[in-house]
Protein backbone atom coordinates (compact mmCIF):
# COMPACT_ATOMS: atom_id res chain seq x y z
CA UNK A 1 0.00 0.00 0.00
CA UNK A 2 0.83 3.31 -0.46
CA UNK A 3 1.30 6.26 2.20
CA UNK A 4 -1.97 7.78 0.87
CA UNK A 5 -4.08 5.08 1.23
CA UNK A 6 -3.11 4.56 4.94
CA UNK A 7 -4.05 8.21 5.45
CA UNK A 8 -7.16 8.88 7.56
CA UNK A 9 -10.81 9.83 5.52
CA UNK A 10 -11.48 13.39 5.68
CA UNK A 11 -15.30 13.67 7.47
CA UNK A 12 -16.99 17.19 6.55
CA UNK A 13 -19.81 17.54 8.96
CA UNK A 14 -22.76 19.14 7.66
CA UNK A 15 -24.84 21.38 10.35
CA UNK A 16 -28.60 22.39 9.38
CA UNK A 17 -28.87 26.16 10.94
CA UNK A 18 -32.26 27.02 11.46
CA UNK A 19 -34.05 30.56 10.49
CA UNK A 20 -33.85 31.92 13.92
CA UNK A 21 -30.94 30.76 14.64
CA UNK A 22 -29.72 32.61 11.11
CA UNK A 23 -31.13 36.04 12.45
CA UNK A 24 -30.71 35.84 16.54
CA UNK A 25 -33.37 37.44 18.60
CA UNK A 26 -31.87 40.55 18.93
CA UNK A 27 -34.73 42.43 16.31
CA UNK A 28 -38.04 41.35 18.53
CA UNK A 29 -36.11 43.32 21.41
CA UNK A 30 -35.57 46.25 19.23
CA UNK A 31 -39.12 46.25 17.72
CA UNK A 32 -40.77 45.76 21.09
CA UNK A 33 -38.59 48.86 22.35
CA UNK A 34 -39.65 50.66 19.43
CA UNK A 35 -43.38 50.26 19.64
CA UNK A 36 -42.97 51.23 23.72
CA UNK A 37 -42.11 54.44 22.44
CA UNK A 38 -44.45 55.00 19.28
CA UNK A 39 -47.30 54.45 22.21
CA UNK A 40 -45.32 56.46 24.67
CA UNK A 41 -45.45 59.01 21.83
CA UNK A 42 -49.26 58.97 20.89
CA UNK A 43 -49.89 58.94 24.23
CA UNK A 44 -48.17 62.08 24.77
CA UNK A 45 -49.81 63.37 21.57
CA UNK A 46 -53.44 62.75 23.15
CA UNK A 47 -53.25 64.30 26.43
CA UNK A 48 -51.22 67.60 24.82
CA UNK A 49 -55.02 67.90 22.67
CA UNK A 50 -57.14 67.07 25.60
CA UNK A 51 -58.35 69.81 28.00
CA UNK A 52 -57.11 70.65 30.88
CA UNK A 53 -58.95 68.76 33.63
CA UNK A 54 -58.40 65.81 31.37
CA UNK A 55 -54.70 66.05 31.56
CA UNK A 56 -54.92 67.08 35.35
CA UNK A 57 -57.44 64.40 35.99
CA UNK A 58 -54.47 61.82 33.98
CA UNK A 59 -51.56 63.39 35.89
CA UNK A 60 -53.39 63.01 39.23
CA UNK A 61 -53.64 59.21 38.96
CA UNK A 62 -49.84 58.62 38.18
CA UNK A 63 -49.07 60.64 41.31
CA UNK A 64 -51.74 58.98 43.73
CA UNK A 65 -52.49 55.82 41.78
CA UNK A 66 -53.70 54.27 45.07
CA UNK A 67 -56.66 57.05 45.32
CA UNK A 68 -58.36 55.59 42.36
CA UNK A 69 -57.48 51.64 43.34
CA UNK A 70 -59.21 51.78 47.00
CA UNK A 71 -61.24 48.75 47.83
CA UNK A 72 -65.01 50.08 47.67
CA UNK A 73 -64.21 53.17 45.55
CA UNK A 74 -65.81 54.74 42.65
CA UNK A 75 -64.33 57.08 40.28
CA UNK A 76 -64.70 60.77 40.33
CA UNK A 77 -68.20 60.44 38.33
CA UNK A 78 -71.01 59.46 40.12
CA UNK A 79 -71.89 55.63 39.56
CA UNK A 80 -68.76 55.46 37.59
CA UNK A 81 -65.18 53.73 38.00
CA UNK A 82 -63.60 56.62 35.24
CA UNK A 83 -60.60 59.06 36.60
CA UNK A 84 -61.33 61.92 34.39
CA UNK A 85 -63.36 64.67 36.50
CA UNK A 86 -66.07 66.23 34.72
CA UNK A 87 -66.23 70.22 34.29
CA UNK A 88 -67.04 70.40 37.66
CA UNK A 89 -64.40 68.94 40.31
CA UNK A 90 -65.10 67.93 43.63
CA UNK A 91 -63.78 65.29 46.49
CA UNK A 92 -65.96 63.90 49.30
CA UNK A 93 -69.66 63.20 50.10
CA UNK A 94 -70.47 66.67 48.92
CA UNK A 95 -69.00 68.61 46.35
CA UNK A 96 -66.11 70.73 47.59
CA UNK A 97 -66.39 73.91 45.76
CA UNK A 98 -63.09 75.31 43.50
CA UNK A 99 -61.83 78.42 43.77
CA UNK A 100 -64.00 79.22 40.68
CA UNK A 101 -67.16 78.31 42.42
CA UNK A 102 -66.00 79.75 45.52
CA UNK A 103 -65.78 83.08 43.97
CA UNK A 104 -69.69 82.42 42.62
CA UNK A 105 -70.76 83.72 38.97
CA UNK A 106 -68.28 86.46 37.16
CA UNK A 107 -70.45 89.60 36.19
CA UNK A 108 -70.85 88.48 32.29
CA UNK A 109 -72.47 85.63 33.67
CA UNK A 110 -74.66 87.61 35.57
CA UNK A 111 -75.54 90.07 32.71
CA UNK A 112 -76.11 87.51 30.15
CA UNK A 113 -78.62 85.89 32.12
CA UNK A 114 -80.32 89.17 33.03
CA UNK A 115 -79.62 90.05 28.92
CA UNK A 116 -81.99 86.18 29.00
CA UNK A 117 -84.75 87.26 31.67
CA UNK A 118 -84.89 90.97 29.48
CA UNK A 119 -85.78 88.50 26.08
CA UNK A 120 -88.25 86.13 27.86
CA UNK A 121 -90.09 89.41 29.43
CA UNK A 122 -90.16 91.25 25.94
CA UNK A 123 -91.45 87.94 23.83
CA UNK A 124 -93.63 87.47 26.51
CA UNK A 125 -95.56 90.91 26.73
CA UNK A 126 -96.26 90.22 22.91
CA UNK A 127 -98.50 87.56 23.89
CA UNK A 128 -102.01 87.72 24.05
CA UNK A 129 -102.05 85.31 26.59
CA UNK A 130 -99.69 87.11 28.83
CA UNK A 131 -102.27 90.07 30.04
CA UNK A 132 -104.19 86.84 31.44
CA UNK A 133 -101.45 85.33 33.36
CA UNK A 134 -98.84 88.10 33.94
CA UNK A 135 -99.91 87.82 37.57
CA UNK A 136 -98.94 84.22 37.68
CA UNK A 137 -95.08 84.55 36.41
CA UNK A 138 -91.96 85.27 38.47
CA UNK A 139 -88.97 85.78 36.78
CA UNK A 140 -85.96 86.71 39.74
CA UNK A 141 -82.59 86.84 39.97
CA UNK A 142 -81.41 84.58 42.88
CA UNK A 143 -77.95 82.85 44.68
CA UNK A 144 -78.40 79.68 42.09
CA UNK A 145 -79.32 81.85 38.80
CA UNK A 146 -82.05 82.93 37.14
CA UNK A 147 -85.26 81.39 38.54
CA UNK A 148 -88.97 81.91 36.61
CA UNK A 149 -92.03 80.57 38.54
CA UNK A 150 -95.27 79.93 36.92
CA UNK A 151 -97.79 79.64 39.91
CA UNK A 152 -101.80 78.86 39.70
CA UNK A 153 -104.25 81.03 40.40
CA UNK A 154 -107.19 80.67 43.18
CA UNK A 155 -110.12 81.44 41.25
CA UNK A 156 -109.37 79.50 37.90
CA UNK A 157 -106.49 77.04 36.59
CA UNK A 158 -103.43 79.11 35.27
CA UNK A 159 -100.62 76.77 33.73
CA UNK A 160 -102.59 72.85 34.25
CA UNK A 161 -105.67 71.35 35.15
CA UNK A 162 -106.63 70.83 38.87
CA UNK A 163 -105.48 68.06 40.32
CA UNK A 164 -103.69 66.76 37.03
CA UNK A 165 -100.24 67.20 35.50
CA UNK A 166 -101.98 67.96 31.86
CA UNK A 167 -100.77 71.04 30.77
CA UNK A 168 -103.40 73.67 30.02
CA UNK A 169 -103.36 74.47 25.78
CA UNK A 170 -103.89 77.99 26.01
CA UNK A 171 -100.94 78.84 28.53
CA UNK A 172 -98.78 76.43 27.02
CA UNK A 173 -97.48 79.30 24.59
CA UNK A 174 -95.95 80.69 27.55
CA UNK A 175 -93.90 77.80 28.36
CA UNK A 176 -92.84 77.41 24.54
CA UNK A 177 -91.75 80.96 24.42
CA UNK A 178 -89.79 80.54 27.80
CA UNK A 179 -87.97 77.64 26.09
CA UNK A 180 -87.35 79.36 23.02
CA UNK A 181 -85.04 81.77 24.67
CA UNK A 182 -83.41 79.51 27.30
CA UNK A 183 -82.21 76.94 24.58
CA UNK A 184 -79.57 79.98 23.11
CA UNK A 185 -78.29 79.82 26.42
CA UNK A 186 -75.45 77.33 27.62
CA UNK A 187 -76.30 77.51 31.46
CA UNK A 188 -78.16 74.52 32.44
CA UNK A 189 -81.58 74.46 34.04
CA UNK A 190 -83.68 72.45 37.15
CA UNK A 191 -87.70 72.45 36.88
CA UNK A 192 -89.30 72.08 40.12
CA UNK A 193 -92.58 71.45 40.70
CA UNK A 194 -94.49 72.05 44.09
CA UNK A 195 -98.17 71.92 45.44
CA UNK A 196 -100.01 73.37 48.53
CA UNK A 197 -100.89 71.65 51.45
CA UNK A 198 -104.43 71.13 50.54
CA UNK A 199 -104.34 68.61 47.37
CA UNK A 200 -107.22 65.95 47.75
CA UNK A 201 -105.48 63.40 46.44
CA UNK A 202 -105.09 59.65 47.53
CA UNK A 203 -102.58 57.72 48.50
CA UNK A 204 -102.02 56.09 45.18
CA UNK A 205 -101.11 60.06 43.70
CA UNK A 206 -99.96 62.67 46.25
CA UNK A 207 -98.92 65.59 45.83
CA UNK A 208 -95.46 63.79 45.61
CA UNK A 209 -96.66 62.69 42.53
CA UNK A 210 -98.65 65.36 41.41
CA UNK A 211 -95.54 67.65 42.08
CA UNK A 212 -92.87 65.53 40.28
CA UNK A 213 -95.65 64.76 36.86
CA UNK A 214 -96.10 68.74 36.65
CA UNK A 215 -92.19 69.47 36.60
CA UNK A 216 -92.17 66.55 33.87
CA UNK A 217 -94.68 67.72 31.90
CA UNK A 218 -92.90 71.30 31.92
CA UNK A 219 -89.57 69.35 30.85
CA UNK A 220 -91.08 67.77 27.58
CA UNK A 221 -92.61 70.73 26.20
CA UNK A 222 -89.86 73.23 26.86
CA UNK A 223 -87.59 70.56 25.30
CA UNK A 224 -89.56 70.28 22.28
CA UNK A 225 -89.82 74.51 21.98
CA UNK A 226 -86.28 74.92 21.69
CA UNK A 227 -83.78 73.77 24.90
CA UNK A 228 -80.65 71.77 23.45
CA UNK A 229 -79.85 68.13 24.54
CA UNK A 230 -79.04 67.91 27.91
CA UNK A 231 -80.03 71.13 28.62
CA UNK A 232 -82.08 70.02 31.83
CA UNK A 233 -79.87 68.78 34.51
CA UNK A 234 -82.74 67.96 37.19
CA UNK A 235 -86.28 67.35 37.22
CA UNK A 236 -87.11 67.41 41.20
CA UNK A 237 -90.97 67.21 43.06
CA UNK A 238 -90.99 68.91 46.26
CA UNK A 239 -94.56 68.37 46.85
CA UNK A 240 -95.67 70.83 49.27
CA UNK A 241 -92.46 70.72 51.41
CA UNK A 242 -91.33 74.15 50.00
CA UNK A 243 -94.17 76.48 50.16
CA UNK A 244 -93.69 79.76 48.86
CA UNK A 245 -96.36 81.11 51.38
CA UNK A 246 -94.94 80.21 54.45
CA UNK A 247 -97.37 81.32 56.69
CA UNK A 248 -100.63 79.98 54.60
CA UNK A 249 -99.42 76.20 53.15
CA UNK A 250 -102.77 76.23 51.32
CA UNK A 251 -102.26 79.19 49.18
CA UNK A 252 -102.88 78.79 45.76
CA UNK A 253 -99.47 80.45 44.18
CA UNK A 254 -97.70 77.24 46.16
CA UNK A 255 -98.92 75.48 43.69
CA UNK A 256 -96.09 76.07 41.39
CA UNK A 257 -93.66 74.89 38.77
CA UNK A 258 -90.31 76.72 38.29
CA UNK A 259 -87.69 76.70 35.90
CA UNK A 260 -83.96 77.26 37.28
CA UNK A 261 -81.45 78.65 34.92
CA UNK A 262 -78.24 77.39 37.01
CA UNK A 263 -75.03 79.43 37.30
CA UNK A 264 -71.92 77.72 36.00
CA UNK A 265 -70.47 77.25 39.34
CA UNK A 266 -74.01 75.69 41.06
CA UNK A 267 -74.17 73.13 37.92
CA UNK A 268 -72.32 70.50 39.46
CA UNK A 269 -73.08 70.90 43.22
CA UNK A 270 -73.88 67.24 43.98
CA UNK A 271 -72.29 65.51 40.74
CA UNK A 272 -69.12 64.33 41.98
CA UNK A 273 -68.73 61.89 44.77
CA UNK A 274 -65.94 59.79 46.16
CA UNK A 275 -67.49 56.57 47.92
CA UNK A 276 -66.13 54.85 50.37
CA UNK A 277 -66.24 51.19 51.53
CA UNK A 278 -69.24 49.14 51.39
CA UNK A 279 -70.59 49.32 54.95
CA UNK A 280 -73.21 46.43 53.95
CA UNK A 281 -70.17 44.21 52.91
CA UNK A 282 -68.28 45.48 55.81
CA UNK A 283 -70.92 44.63 58.47
CA UNK A 284 -72.35 40.85 57.22
CA UNK A 285 -68.32 39.98 56.04
CA UNK A 286 -67.33 38.45 59.54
Amino acid sequence: MTDDSKQAPIIIKRIKVSHGGHHGGAWKVAFADFMTAMMAFFLVMWLVGQKPEVREAVAGFFQDPGKYQMQGSSGLFKGSQGIIPSKNKSIGKKKVATNKESAGPSDLEIKKLNDAASSIISDLAKLSEFSRLKKNIKIQMTSEGLRIVLNESADSPAFFEPGSAKLLQKSAIILMTIGRQLGTIKNRLVIEGHTDASFGGNSDYTNWELSADRANSARQLLEVSGLYEGQVREVRGFADQFPMIVDNVNDHRNRRVSIVVLYKSREGAYDQLEVGADLLQDATSG
